[in-house]
């Protein structure tokens, strides 16, 4: 590893992901296709403070289930592949809409920063966003930026870098859902966690399950064995 971190983008199509991708890696970039999937992938470094980030561009999803080889690859790359920060871009006039991918991966991994994109088109149209509040609350950072003019890089790359050193810890804001909802997860929660350990979070597999995601469930008997997770 040495100085070399995996930063993930993820975020809903058309919220400037890929600009922002782009724009950070320039001509730093190559595309392949991900193991099994007919879905693409783009990789490209930055150099930021003596370190390099290998940043990975997720397709572009609205949820993370497993609703298509798009939210399966994003959503696998996330839990499995443990990408050492995952950025969730959104589209600042879109908030609402957006909000939903980046409490899924809230729910899923712990080093995740909310970017906020196109915040000058927001601020035009008189929508003003606190990210100091969303911080607080989401127990993540939140950073405003224009990918497409390239404001708010600086915030973002020092962020990542105060991430990976240590510097900053993230403490999501934990989901809270109805009673009877919570009362199953904690029954099959400690199976779970007999399962994976403490390599996936034992709370957002129970929800899945509970959801009756079997894709999610052939996934975790492949990489962590055939041990039964669910009666």
């Amino acid at each position: 590893m040495g100085n070399s971190y995996r930063i993930a983008l993820a975020g809903n199509p058309n919220t400037g992901k890929s600009t922002l991708f782009n724009a950070l890696t320039g001509l730093r970039q190559h595309t392949g296709n991900w193991a099994g999937k007919t879905v693409s992938l783009a990789q490209g470094n930055v150099q930021y403070k003596g370190k390099t980030f290998n940043l990975i561009d997720l397709p572009g999803t609205y949820s993370l289930f497993s609703n298509s080889s798009d939210e399966e690859v994003a959503r696998n790359y996330i839990v499995f592949e443990k990408p050492d920060v995952t950025v969730v871009v959104l589209d600042a006039t879109s908030l609402e809409r957006n909000f939903n991918l980046a409490l899924q991966v809230l729910e899923m991994t712990k080093n995740v920063i909310i970017c906020i994109n196109l915040i000058d088109v927001a601020e035009k149209q008189g929508i003003n966003i606190n990210e100091r509040i969303l911080t607080n609350r989401l127990g993540v950072p939140v950073i405003k930026i224009s990918a497409r003019n390239k404001k708010g890089f600086p915030m973002l790359l020092d962020t990542i870098e105060r991430i990976v050193t240590g510097a900053i810890e993230c403490q999501p804001v934990q989901m809270t859902y109805p009673d009877d909802i919570e009362e199953q997860i904690k029954k099959i929660e400690p199976k779970v966690f007999e399962l994976v350990g403490n390599q996936l979070s034992a709370r957002w597999v129970s929800l899945r399950l509970l959801d009756g995601d079997e894709r999610l469930l052939n996934e975790i008997n492949q990489r962590f064995g055939q041990k039964e997770v669910a009666e």
